[in-house]
């Protein structure tokens, strides 16, 4: 393995490490609705709070880090959200907890954005599909880690502890990446660059290509987050014990993982982007399906359940690989990558913004979980649309390359 591709690794690390903060709440919400009073939709915005930088800012940041420097953009970004994190293990205000909320939500925009234009850099460009895929899975496998040690932090020593233990964390990770991780190149000078920031700004936003990826990681984002989110609750509610319900969500992010180790895989031997795009949401929306729906008080036995959860979770994971490869490939420019990364994930923001929130309200409304497929085939039907949407253009592109 070569220095740069070592070096690269370390960057998905850092997401990982990143992602553990987005992941350590929902363990954590039967905890904290008990001690704070929240009701169930304070407790949906909380956990869509942290993507409130992303959902405002994710293009500025993008922008902002093609000048600045992927590098230095993550940097800053590992110090503000460890900072959050240890700041808000002290609080006990809702409201002050949901602000510290949105600042990790900055923090993790500006820790992870710049990552797959930094990978883009550090590898060869045929390993760029397999390592896409590689990065697609730093959300679930934080979420997963984040499911998995936050009861146990939590019974030992109270949730506090777990802010402050995971915002050390991801400063040592941090640490790594400024010791390892080749600096930036020097920045052009504002008066001699190429491509200033509006001409890149509007190349984006002009270009089909972009928002048809934006818009395709919105519906799968917002989904996956309201069913992760809320798993634990949910499993808190059939009476089983925190660790247990960590537990099996963890396994449910954790499988996320295969799917988007799958499609970089699957990109790289010549499978076709929208073919991966369908056959994810199409999944999703049976396993959603399967697990939520019931009918004059049937429903499927809870082991079946759980296993349409672990197939909404593991094939949908083939739609953030393929999405990430896609913003790389459907960039205007090559300095338009760090840009269109962050339109992405401010879309990819939006959707868990508002996700949470919708299938809390959905549940509120119905005094239960059993029309939560409603809103995420929903999502899967626009996301299948968006996919042909993207065959079109994919095979204009080719037929005018050719």
């Amino acid at each position: 393995m070569t220095a740069h591709r070592a070096s690269a690794w370390l960057v998905i690390w850092v997401g990982v490490s990143a992602a553990l903060h987005v992941g350590k709440l929902p363990p954590t919400l039967p905890v904290l609705r008990e001690q704070l009073g929240m009701s169930l939709v304070q407790a949906g915005f909380l956990l869509s709070m942290v993507q409130t930088a992303g959902m405002l800012l994710g293009v500025l940041v993008g922008l902002g880090a093609d000048r600045l420097g992927l590098r230095r953009c993550m940097l800053l970004g590992v110090l503000l959200l460890s900072g959050s994190s240890l700041a808000g293990g002290g609080v006990n205000d809702v409201h002050t907890l949901l602000v510290l909320r949105a600042l990790e939500g900055l923090g993790f925009l500006m820790a992870s954005m710049p990552a797959p234009a930094l990978i883009r850099r550090l590898v060869e460009p045929a390993q760029l599909q397999r390592m896409m895929g590689y990065w697609g899975a730093y959300m679930p496998l934080g979420t997963a880690m984040a499911l998995l040690l936050a009861p146990w932090v939590i019974g030992l020593s109270g949730w506090p502890m777990l802010w402050w233990g995971l915002g050390i964390w991801l400063l040592l990770s941090g640490a790594m990446v400024w010791w390892w991780v080749p600096p930036d190149p020097p920045v052009v000078g504002v008066g001699t660059a190429v491509n200033p920031w509006r001409k890149r700004l509007h190349s984006v936003f002009t270009h089909r290509g972009p928002w048809l990826v934006v818009l395709s990681f919105a519906v799968y984002s917002g989904q996956w987050l309201a069913i992760i989110g809320f798993l634990p609750t949910i499993y808190a509610q059939m009476g089983l014990s925190i660790a247990t319900g960590g537990t099996l969500t963890a396994v449910v992010a954790a499988v996320n993982m295969g799917g988007n180790i799958l499609s970089g895989r699957l990109l790289s031997r010549g499978v076709a982007p929208p073919a991966l795009l369908r056959f994810g949401f199409g999944a999703m929306g049976v396993g959603a399906f399967l697990a939520f729906a019931q009918w004059q008080g049937w429903h499927l036995p809870a082991v079946l359940q759980f296993l349409s959860v672990l197939c909404f979770s593991a094939m949908g994971g083939v739609i953030p690989g393929t999405l990430f490869s896609l913003a790389v490939r459907l960039a205007p420019s090559d300095d338009t990558v760090a840009t269109t990364v962050g339109w992405v994930q401010q879309w990819s923001s939006i959707g868990q913004f508002a996700g949470p929130p919708l299938v809390a309200w959905m549940a509120a409304a119905a005094g239960g979980w059993q029309w939560t497929w409603v809103v995420t085939c929903s999502f899967c039907l626009l996301g299948w649309w968006l996919a042909g949407q993207l065959r079109t253009l994919l095979n204009q592109m080719t037929r005018s390359s050719a």
